[in-house]
C-alpha cells in the first residue's frame, strides 16, 4: 500500500508550520508563508513533492469549501439586495479590464485573440485570498467589503463564459452552439438550486436532525456541498461556483449556523493547501532571469485593476474613499486565472515561457494583497484630500441634489444598517429631529422615496457634515462597521463642532481607546453588550428571577462602564460634566401621576433625603429651568435632570414612579 500522499501532506504541513511561524515574527500574514512553502517544496526549488497533481486536487477542495462557507454566510435575499453591486459594478470591472488589457497587449505586438485572453486572465481577482483577509479583519460588513464581495461574485459567475470563450478564441470548440448549450445547462442548475433551497434542503435537514447524530449532520453538509459542486462541474460550471450555490441553499435554512461551525475547520485546513499549491506552480528562476519584465507586469496589473475597479465603484455613486479601498483590495490576480491559464496553454494562446512570467507576477500580486488592504485607508484619505471635492463625494443620480439641513439641536446618524435603522425608528417615535448619512446611493434612493430624512455622502468629509448641520447638532451617532472610517468621522466631527456629543458603535473593546483619544464622548462596544445579552439569557433559562438578573446586569455595567469612563476621562476631548466627576452619572426622569414626588416642593427635600441625588434642571413643556428655586413644586409630566452615583439615581427613580397597587386577594403583611 502506498502512502505517498500522506508523506507529501506531512512534508507540506510541517514546512508550512516552520515558514509561517518564521514570517509571523516579521508581522507578515499567513498567506505569504503558505505561498513561500509551496515555492520551496515545489519541483522548481527543493523538489520535496513528487506528485504535485494530487496536491492541486486537494487544494481545489479548499476553494470549494471557501465558496461553500461564503454561500452559507450569505443569503439569496442579501444577494438580491446588492444585485446592483454584482451586475453593474462587476460588469463594469470585468468588461473594462478586458478592454484595457487587450488594448495594451495589442500595442505590444500580441494578436487580438491572445490579447483578449490576457484580458480574461487579469480581469479576475482572488476570492479565496480577499474573503479570508476580510473575514479575519472583520471588514466583510464594511462598504468596501460589500462592494468587493459583489464584484467577486460577478467574477466567479464569469468564469464559465470565459472558459467557454477561450477555445473559441483559439479557433476550436463548437462555437456559439456549444456556448448556448452550456449556458442553458448553467441556468437550469441555478434554478434547481433555488427551488432546492426552498423545499428539498430544509426537508432533508429536518430528517437528519431528528436522528440527533452530529456525524450524520456533518456528512449531510458535505454531501450537499460537494454534490452540488460536482453537479455543476458536469454541466460546464466551476466546482467553486457550484459550492457557492450549495452554500446559498443552506443559508436559507435554520440550520445554517451549525453547518457553518462544523465546516470551518475543514475549510481552513484545505485553504492552506490551496495557497501552497499556487506557490508550487511557480519557477523562481523566472524572477531571477527576467526581473524587469515580471516587475513591470506586476505594476501594470496593480495599476490597471486599481483604476478600473475604483472607477467602477465610483461610477455606481459611492464616495471615492470606498472606491479607492475597493480598487486596492481587488488589484490581485485570482485563483481561477490559473485554471484559465492551463486552458490557454492547451489551445496555444499562452506559451509556457509566458505562462511562468504571468504566474510569477500573479503570485506577487497575491502576496501584496495584505499590504494593499493595510494601506487602503491611508491612501484613500490622502487621495481624497488632494482630489477636487466634486470627484470624491460620490457621483450618479444623487450628486448635486442634497440640500443643506436646516435643523438645530438634532441628532446625526451615520450609517443606516441595523443599528442606524433601529435608532432612527426610536427617534422618530419620540419625535426627535434627526438626519441620516449613508454611503450606499441605492439605500438612500429607496429610503427617500419613503419620506426618510436621509442624505448621501461620506461622513468623514467636512462638506457632508456641513450639509447635515453638524455645528448645530446636539449628538452624532456613528453606527458603521468600518473602524477606520469611524475614527475619521469622529476626528472630523470633533474638529468642526467642539461641543457636540459623539457616540460611537464599535465591535471590540480594543477599539475604544483610539476613539476616545480623537474625540468620542461615548463608545459602545458590541463585544461587551453581546456578552451581557448572552449571560442574561443563560440565567433566564435557569429560572433565575428577573430582579436578580437585573442586579447582575447592573453590577457588570457599573464596573465595566466605570472603566470605560475612566478611559474617557484620560482624554480632554471627552467633554461634559460627567466626564470630570469620578463615579458620577447624569440621568433624566419624568414625574408620573401618583408618584411620591408629585405635588412636592423642592423645599421639602424629599428627593435629596431619600436618594442623595442632586437636582440640576427641570423641564416643563418647552420651558427649561436650570438650578430651580426651592419653592418649585413638581407636577405630573415634569422632566428632571439629576446628578448622582448609579445607586443614588436608582433610588431616585423609585420616587418618580407611581406606587404599585396590590391586586384583590393579595395578602398584605401586617394586616389583621
Amino acid at each position: 500500500m502506498s502512502y505517498e500522499v500522506l508523506k507529501d501532506l506531512e512534508i507540506l504541513f510541517g514546512l508550512a508550520v516552520f515558514t509561517v511561524v518564521l514570517l509571523r515574527r516579521f508581522m507578515l500574514p499567513s498567506i505569504i508563508g503558505f505561498l513561500a512553502t509551496g515555492i520551496l517544496a515545489g519541483p522548481y526549488a527543493l523538489g520535496l513533492i513528487e506528485d504535485t497533481h494530487q496536491v492541486e486536487q486537494m487544494a481545489e477542495i479548499g476553494v470549494v469549501l471557501l465558496l461553500f462557507t461564503i454561500g452559507i454566510e450569505f443569503s439569496l435575499k442579501e444577494l438580491m439586495r446588492i444585485k446592483h453591486l454584482v451586475f453593474w459594478g462587476g460588469g463594469m470591472q470585468v468588461g473594462v479590464t478586458i478592454l484595457i488589457v487587450a488594448a495594451l497587449a495589442v500595442a505590444f505586438g500580441s494578436t487580438l485573440p491572445q490579447a483578449t485572453f490576457y484580458g480574461f486572465l487579469v480581469a479576475l481577482s482572488s476570492t479565496a485570498i480577499l474573503m479570508k483577509l476580510l473575514m479575519d479583519s472583520g471588514e466583510m460588513d464594511t462598504p468596501h467589503g460589500k462592494m468587493a464581495l459583489g464584484i467577486l461574485i460577478f467574477q466567479d459567475l464569469c468564469v464559465v463564459p470565459l472558459m467557454l470563450f477561450t477555445p473559441f478564441l483559439a479557433g476550436a470548440g463548437n462555437g456559439w452552439t456549444g456556448i448556448l448549450l452550456v449556458s442553458a445547462k448553467a441556468v437550469a442548475v441555478v434554478v434547481i438550486a433555488h427551488f432546492g433551497s426552498r423545499f428539498a434542503v430544509p426537508w432533508l435537514f429536518e430528517q437528519v436532525v431528528k436522528s440527533r447524530s452530529r456525524e450524520l449532520f456533518i456528512l449531510t453538509i458535505i454531501f450537499i456541498g460537494f454534490g452540488t459542486a460536482w453537479l455543476t462541474a458536469q454541466v460546464g460550471l466551476s466546482l467553486a461556483l457550484g459550492a457557492f450555490i450549495a452554500g446559498l441553499a443552506i443559508s436559507e435554512s435554520e440550520y445554517s449556523h451549525q453547518a457553518l461551525g462544523d465546516i470551518i475547520p475543514f475549510r481552513d485546513a484545505f485553504m492552506s493547501l490551496f495557497f501552497i499549491s499556487v506557490g508550487m506552480l511557480l519557477d523562481p528562476s523566472v524572477i531571477l532571469k527576467q526581473p524587469l519584465l515580471v516587475g513591470s507586469l506586476v505594476v501594470i496589473i496593480l495599476v490597471v485593476k486599481f483604476l478600473v475597479t475604483g472607477g467602477a465603484a465610483v461610477a455606481l455613486g459611492v464616495p471615492a474613499r470606498v472606491g479607492i479601498v475597493t480598487g486596492l483590495a481587488l488589484a490581485q490576480i485570482g485563483e481561477f486565472s490559473f485554471i484559465l491559464c492551463q486552458t490557454g496553454v492547451q489551445h496555444g494562446l499562452l506559451s509556457k515561457e509566458h505562462y511562468q512570467v504571468f504566474l510569477a507576477a500573479s503570485v506577487a500580486t497575491m502576496a501584496l494583497t495584505p499590504l494593499c488592504l493595510k494601506i487602503g485607508a491611508p491612501v484613500a484619505a490622502w487621495l481624497v484630500r488632494i482630489l477636487p471635492a466634486p470627484l470624491t463625494r460620490g457621483r450618479g443620480v444623487l450628486r448635486g441634489k442634497e440640500k443643506k439641513v436646516t435643523l438645530s439641536d438634532h441628532v446625526i446618524v451615520v450609517g443606516f444598517g441595523v443599528n442606524g435603522k433601529n435608532l432612527s425608528r426610536v427617534l422618530k417615535a419620540q419625535k426627535i429631529r434627526h438626519v441620516i448619512i449613508e454611503t450606499n446611493p441605492f439605500t438612500v434612493s429607496a429610503e427617500k422615496s419613503k419620506g426618510t430624512r436621509i442624505m448621501f455622502g461620506d461622513a468623514s468629509r467636512p462638506e457632508v457634515l456641513t450639509h447635515a448641520a453638524v455645528e448645530h447638532a446636539r449628538i452624532i451617532v456613528i453606527a458603521i462597521s468600518d473602524a477606520a472610517a469611524s475614527r475619521r468621522v469622529v476626528a472630523q466631527a470633533r474638529q468642526m463642532s467642539p461641543t457636540i456629543h459623539i457616540i460611537v458603535r464599535t465591535r471590540y473593546i480594543l477599539e475604544m481607546e483610539p476613539l476616545y483619544k480623537i474625540g468620542a464622548n461615548e463608545v459602545i462596544p458590541e463585544e461587551f453588550e453581546t456578552s451581557i445579552e448572552i449571560f442574561s439569557r443563560v440565567l433566564r433559562n435557569f429560572l433565575v428571577p428577573h430582579d436578580q438578573i437585573d442586579h447582575c446586569v447592573a453590577e457588570i455595567r457599573r464596573d465595566s462602564y466605570d472603566m470605560f469612563r475612566t478611559m474617557s476621562r484620560r482624554h480632554s476631548h471627552a467633554v461634559g460634566i460627567a466626564g470630570y466627576l469620578t463615579g458620577a452619572e447624569i440621568g433624566s426622569f419624568r414625574v408620573k401621576k401618583g408618584a411620591p414626588l408629585e405635588g412636592e416642593s423642592l423645599r421639602q427635600g424629599t428627593l435629596r433625603s431619600r436618594s442623595g441625588a442632586t437636582l440640576l434642571v427641570i423641564k416643563r413643556g418647552d420651558e427649561v429651568t436650570p438650578n430651580p428655586d426651592p419653592v418649585w413644586v413638581l407636577q405630573e409630566g415634569d422632566i428632571v435632570l439629576l446628578l448622582g452615583t448609579p445607586e443614588q439615581l436608582a433610588a431616585a427613580a423609585r420616587l418618580f414612579e407611581a406606587p404599585t397597587v396590590p391586586s384583590k386577594g393579595t395578602a398584605v403583611l401586617g394586616a389583621h
